[in-house]
């Protein structure tokens, strides 16, 4: 007899993880004789701690459909770390009360954590269930997988952003600013800073420095490189990953403060930096955070990112079909030119608290700008336009509407 499946979103969503939802209800509803009813959980797993669930048979089916060109979660996101004991035991009730045989979630690293750990404790409690991770972070740092479903987006958003910024501070240059400063996403990592070099074709355009995790920040060693930058050119772009260090290995911009998984909280790189330009060298310095608007442009997105994240959806039901669990589609690059790719399944317990660091040779020697290898890497991730649907010119994204089981199980408090 088929059994029921279980989808849900977790983490910082991007332009495209709808885009794996689809890939994943498509698919299941492909194998009906493995597969009956899909759930979908409101809030990740917070959703299906609290039961609120969304049979996909009452989402119509143009709503269904826009997921592949909508930003956003669209049936919500959390972070939340699962715990041990009563959450658990809790999850695995719902499980049996509706007969869940199969369980999706769609999340970065932490997500990956999570689904290990529903994973192991089905094994060890003799229960009958495919847990498969399906992949997404714009941060690009999961391990075994060439790169991550919603990073090749935001790079391309990052890239065009620092194009564009660079005209418009170029043309003002000559009579007023003449420092900008990008900062974008990247605790521990810095891939999207470092996709940014994919806008400079020569080096007079920007980015002209780049600021990365990996490399120790050196105030003086900036400054004389902005100060470098200006004399030669003009003016200078900077893109700076929100999580450098300083030499001691401190980040420069900790909050004090902590997420549910106990990541440092961090913010407000750029202003540090521009006034340390403004105090320094006495150039005029503006600068901006690129946040949100980085992973819901999906008005940006990449088609090669849009196909891997609808392939990942769908592989991940083929792997769960064919009997494989605690898995996570990996995407293997094949060739660079064209780029060539393929889904392998690679286990849990391989990626779950791993990330993956951005290779030194990807970096010149000075580690502030893109590489030729680095270029390679990252060219191909960002190729192809496929943008949303408009109307009245402005993308014409829906107003979600799930509406929710009724409940079988008693009330559940997340603590």
């Amino acid at each position: 007899m088929p059994r029921n499946a279980l989808y849900a979103q977790s983490g910082g969503v991007t332009p495209v993880i709808n885009a794996s939802a689809w890939g994943v209800i498509s698919a299941a509803r492909r194998h009906p004789a493995q597969i009956g009813t899909i759930y979908v959980a409101k809030d990740g797993i917070l959703g299906a701690l609290t039961e609120s669930l969304t049979d996909i048979r009452e989402i119509a089916e143009s709503q269904l459909a826009a997921l592949r060109h909508t930003p956003g979660g669209a049936f919500g996101s959390c972070r939340h770390k699962l715990k041990h004991g009563s959450e658990l035991k809790r999850l695995f009730e719902l499980f049996a009360a509706y007969d869940i045989g199969y369980f999706f979630y769609n999340g970065g690293g932490d997500s990956a954590d999570t689904c290990l750990k529903v994973a192991e404790y089905a094994q060890y409690q003799g229960i009958d269930l495919t847990a498969i991770h399906v992949p997404k972070t714009i941060d690009n740092d999961l391990p075994h997988t060439d790169t991550s479903p919603g990073f090749g987006s935001v790079a391309k958003y990052i890239a065009t952003t620092t194009r564009e910024c660079g005209l418009d501070l170029a043309s003002m240059s000559s009579s007023s600013t003449k420092v900008f400063i990008l900062e974008v996403m990247g605790r521990h990592t810095g891939w999207l800073a470092a996709a940014s070099g994919l806008a400079s074709r020569t080096p007079a355009e920007p980015p002209h420095l780049i600021l990365l995790p990996e490399v120790p920040f050196d105030p003086s060693r900036f400054l004389r490189a902005v100060r470098d930058t200006v004399q030669q050119h003009g003016y200078c772009v900077v893109v700076a990953a929100e999580g450098i260090r300083d030499t001691g290995g401190t980040r420069l911009a900790e909050t004090g403060n902590a997420d549910a998984f106990g990541h440092a909280q961090l913010g407000g790189v750029a202003p540090m930096l521009a006034n340390l330009v403004k105090a320094e060298l006495g150039h005029k310095c503006h600068w901006a955070v690129a946040d949100y608007m980085q992973r819901a442009a999906r008005h940006l997105a990449s088609a090669n990112d849009l196909e891997q994240a609808i392939a990942v959806g769908e592989a991940a039901v083929d792997f769960a079909i064919a009997g494989q669990r605690s898995v996570m589609p990996a995407i293997v690059r094949e060739a660079d030119q064209p780029y060539r790719w393929h889904i392998e399944a690679v286990s849990l317990k391989e990626v779950a608290n791993k990330e993956k660091a951005m290779p030194e040779s990807y970096l010149r020697d000075d580690g502030m700008h893109l590489s030729v290898m680095g270029k390679a890497y990252f060219a191909p991730l960002i190729l192809g336009e496929t943008p949303p649907p408009f109307d009245h010119g402005l993308p014409d994204y829906p107003v979600w509407h799930f509406p929710l089981v009724e409940r079988k199980l008693p009330p559940y408090e997340v603590l």
